[in-house]
């Protein structure tokens, strides 16, 4: 029988096993393995940042959306070893570890936020690569605001209530357009909080904003940032991460006590372990997406550095492409079961785009520039059609709805257990009774 696994359950993954799922030929299986049990969207994140949809609807179960079935499997668990000699895989999942042997070993594995790009990032920073991300972030804005109401020292009020992002691409612009119409939206359930002391600075070390895009739409990016109150400042290099902000290059200190960097990806370790040549922390692949000098082996996705032939250059790391390679690789995989060529991967861009807050968005679609709410109803059509099943379509659309009449959810989302509670609880009121029995013995001394 022969054995077809996929590693990773992202765009890539999840689009691969979907695609070969309905024409895969008797006598074969096909195995998904990922350490999380969910698909991720990634670019809807700053949209649960900013509470416009719930955690929960920006990530799909694996299991919903694939066929299960004796030819079809899913393990939970992450690959801790690859024989790609023996063609055999060692995993670490719920049980323990497990041997899986394959024939072919298509690599989606991605790639991790980096931490590293300057001082005090890993410690001061938060990043935004997880749906933990987002909600890390997300009840760290909201612990923010709860907390200024309770402080009376303006300098102090005024820290805590700017929220400083690093970097001005795709990530960076979105969450910073989320975050200060979340801060509008919702300021008013914080009466003793003026709307001066809420911030959002976006620090941009290129001479504009989503270079990824056309010089008008980075412009008009831009000018919907600025006229929602959003300080943003190009060509300026951030050296460093503290607590109480960020350091530029030119010494200059930007006081905040919030961070978010949203620059900087790094290679999965697995990639290391294999010993395949990478650039850019990137596996190089082929063109039909197989990995030189390893029989068996292929990569796409984000994890892969994939030429295009359609102009020579590599694929951009974005869920378009990834869908797209995942399709061909699909088409690849099942000319190579039956003996027949492979073809190199050629995909032209449909556009890209960018939703930066309620009502505003930019794009270019077919070469046509969109801006405004026209471009941000394109941006939700186009994930909106992405999601798997009618069901999550229609949550996540009546989500949107809502949101259109009414502010953002402002629920902080704690996951404590009870024993972890009551052992808080305990420390607390062993910390208040200790501080009380000394400050009565300075007291009973001085008396």
């Amino acid at each position: 029988m022969t054995h077809i696994v996929v590693v990773g359950a992202g765009f890539a993954g999840t689009n691969l096993v979907r695609a070969l799922s309905a024409k895969l030929p008797d006598g074969a299986l096909l195995t998904l393995v990922s350490d999380e049990s969910y698909t991720t969207f990634n670019p809807m994140l700053p949209e649960a940042v900013g509470a416009s949809v719930f955690p929960e609807q920006v990530i799909v179960p694996v299991r919903e959306m694939l066929p299960q079935t004796r030819t079809h499997q899913f393990i939970m668990g992450s690959v801790a070893e690859v024989d790609s000699i023996a063609r055999q895989l060692t995993l670490r999942s719920l049980s323990g570890e497990v041997q899986l042997s394959y024939d072919h070993l298509v690599l989606a594995i991605g790639n991790r936020a980096r931490l590293d790009l300057m001082p005090g990032m890993a410690e001061h920073a938060l990043p935004l690569k997880t749906v933990g991300d987002a909600m890390h972030i997300r009840n760290t804005v909201l612990r923010r605001l709860a907390r200024i109401e309770l402080e009376s020292v303006p300098a102090l009020r005024r820290r805590l209530g700017h929220f400083i992002v690093v970097g001005g691409g795709f990530s960076g612009v979105e969450v910073a357009g989320e975050l200060i119409d979340c801060l509008r939206s919702i300021q008013h359930f914080y009466p003793r909080i003026s709307p001066a002391e809420l911030q959002v600075t976006v620090l941009h070390s290129s001479e504009r904003l989503l270079p990824e895009l056309s010089p008008r739409l980075g412009a008009a990016a831009l000018r919907s940032l600025r006229q929602r109150g959003v300080t943003v400042r190009l060509e300026t290099l951030a050296a460093s991460v503290s607590d109480e902000g960020v350091t530029l290059k030119s010494g200059e200190l930007i006081e905040g006590h919030t961070v978010l960097c949203t620059i900087g990806t790094s290679a999965n370790p697995l990639l290391r372990r294999l010993g395949a040549a990478t650039t850019s922390g990137r596996i190089i692949v082929r063109g039909d997406l197989s990995v030189p000098g390893t029989p068996g082996l292929w990569a796409v996705g984000d994890c892969a550095y994939v030429p295009n032939a359609l102009d020579g250059n590599a694929s951009p790391p974005t869920a378009q492409f990834a869908v797209r390679q995942a399709r061909h690789l699909a088409t690849n995989l099942l000319r190579t079961l039956k003996g027949e060529p492979t073809t190199p991967f050629g995909y032209r861009s449909r556009g890209m785009m960018a939703s930066i807050g309620h009502l505003n968005g930019v794009a270019e679609v077919a070469g046509v520039p969109l801006t405004v709410w026209l471009a941000w109803l394109v941006w939700r059509a186009y994930y909106l059609s992405q999601m798997p099943s009618s069901g999550r379509r229609f949550r996540i659309f009546f989500e949107w709805f809502w949101g259109m009449f009414y502010p953002p959810d402002i629920t902080h989302l704690r996951f404590t257990r009870s024993a972890d509670m009551q052992a808080d609880e305990q420390r607390r009121y062993a910390e208040h009774d200790s501080q009380t029995t000394a400050a009565a013995a300075q007291e009973s001394v001085r008396a």
